[in-house]
């Protein structure tokens, strides 16, 4: 049994899916269980065939079919619904594998002991069908279940009746059965009769005495098969002698040679344990206790069984005629560029910061050709100085007032003015410092000082070069006009 797949449904009618037992042509079977606990089978059809009008007929022939044949040999119809969207059935589960599980891929080929049980069991099974007018026309090991009790004959779905006449599934030149288990009246395409039923018989015991069939491998071609049925090129190699009687009197090719219901008992008779229940049974040890785990695992299914789901496959995206247009290029963005600081004002009556100079010393403000400028003029005129006496003939020259730069003044004498200079420059030296003079004044009066710098045409006093000697000359420095 195989779990529900994502595709299979919950429920059919009152029964509920428990898992996938198989599938056909006609459609799948379901282990199932009813609102009551029973354990059924559910067959139920392709929704492409239900919508052949001819294939609902056929269908609803199996299901008439079934109900008319005994519950001793094959499995009973409990229910159906051949007139729903997708028609149904619900039989009644039969715990064991089909004899194509246990010859092919279970135990191998059954003993002989087992294998004269099966053909009894089946010919009383073909009595029965044939009783109720049916011919089953697909007698094969997939459609013979095997347990403890005896086989099952299942799977009416080509099955016909006998008074079933004109229109038909069957027509001349068509073949309806399973290649390697057919009659050659059914590979022909001529009308079956209940022989046809007993010629697959033959095929059905030598495929569970050998593992094979008599007209070659199952795989093979289905043209090769059916002309070896039809031709009679079968091998029984392998068939217990016991059992060769009976099979070959299956497999004659003409339908009138082969045994009737009543000629099958007898050579069956040998293999009829069903009667003594406590004597041994008649499968192998090893097969009885594949059926009782397959019993046990039948009883602890409660819940239905689900594949896991599929992991959802992402859609393909669609290939484009044309290339993609590229995707906008962004332009990167700049962050703003914060505003300088603005520096803090300070209060009034502080020095600003452009008072103060380099390396501490007090600032002078810029004056004309990149000189310092004067210190400002106050705009009070001094107080005349009282007049000072004059000194006395031989007195000692005094020592000039702190601060001075110039060189000391004979007693007697004024001093003149401090000629501005830059911070860079050296002392007034040289003839420059010679020009400085004083001049002697004569009842205390100071008189100006530097009278050559305004003195036109002097020369005599710097050596050429006029009153304004340009900046560059060599051997004197650059002058500055007061005027």
């Amino acid at each position: 049994m195989k779990p529900l797949g994502p595709a299979d449904p919950g429920h059919v009618g009152q029964y509920r899916l428990l898992g996938r037992l198989g599938a056909g042509g006609m459609g799948s079977v379901y282990l199932a269980r009813s609102a009551r606990g029973r354990t059924v089978a559910v067959k139920l059809v392709q929704p492409e065939l239900a919508r052949q009008p001819e294939f609902r007929e056929r269908f609803q022939r199996e299901v008439d079919a079934g109900r008319r044949v005994g519950t001793r040999w094959t499995a009973p119809v409990l229910d159906c619904d051949t007139g729903a969207e997708t028609p149904w059935v619900a039989t009644g589960y039969v715990a064991g594998p089909s004899l194509h599980e246990v010859v092919g891929s279970g135990t191998g080929p059954l003993p002989p002991r087992s294998v004269a049980a099966l053909a009894n069991g089946l010919t009383q099974a073909l009595a029965d069908i044939h009783a109720a007018g049916i011919v089953h026309r697909d007698l094969k090991p997939s459609n013979v279940l095997v347990t403890l009790d005896g086989p099952r004959v299942i799977d009416f779905g080509i099955a016909r009746a006998v008074e079933a006449t004109g229109a038909g599934l069957t027509r001349t030149g068509s073949a309806v059965g399973s290649p390697g288990f057919m009659s050659p009246e059914q590979c022909r395409g001529e009308d079956v009769t209940p022989a046809s039923d007993v010629f697959c018989l033959g095929s059905l015991l030598v495929f569970a005495a050998t593992g094979r069939t008599p007209f070659g491998d199952a795989h093979s071609a289905m043209h090769v098969l059916m002309l070896r049925i039809v031709q009679d090129q079968r091998d029984l190699t392998g068939v217990p002698e016991e059992l060769l009687e009976l099979v070959e009197a299956c497999l004659r090719p003409d339908p009138a040679d082969r045994p009737s219901p009543q000629r099958l008992a007898e050579l069956t008779a040998a293999g009829d344990v069903w009667a003594d229940q406590d004597g041994e049974p008649w499968l192998p040890g090893a097969l009885i206790a594949r059926l009782g785990k397959h019993a046990v695992g039948l009883l602890d299914s409660e819940d239905p069984l689900h594949a896991p789901p599929l992991p959802p496959t992402p859609p393909a995206p669609p290939s484009p005629a044309f290339p993609p247009p590229a995707p906008p290029v962004t332009p990167p963005v700049t962050p703003p560029v914060p505003p300088p600081p603005v520096p803090p004002v300070p209060p009034a009556g502080a020095p600003s910061a452009a008072a103060a100079g380099a390396y501490g010393h007090p600032a002078t403000p810029p004056g004309r050709y990149g000189y310092p400028a004067a210190p400002p003029v106050p705009t009070t005129a001094p107080a005349t100085p009282p007049p000072s006496a004059p000194p006395a003939p031989g007195a000692a020259a005094t020592a000039p007032a702190a601060g001075d730069s110039c060189r000391f003044a004979p007693a007697g004498t004024t001093r003149s003015p401090t000629i501005p200079r830059r911070s860079n420059d050296r002392p007034c030296r040289g003839r420059a410092a010679r020009a400085r003079k004083t001049v002697q004044v004569s009842g205390g009066v100071a008189a100006a000082a530097a009278p050559w710098a305004r003195a036109a045409g002097d020369r005599g006093v710097l050596g050429g070069g006029g009153p304004r000697q340009r900046a560059g000359s060599r051997g004197h420095m650059p002058l500055r006009d007061d005027r």
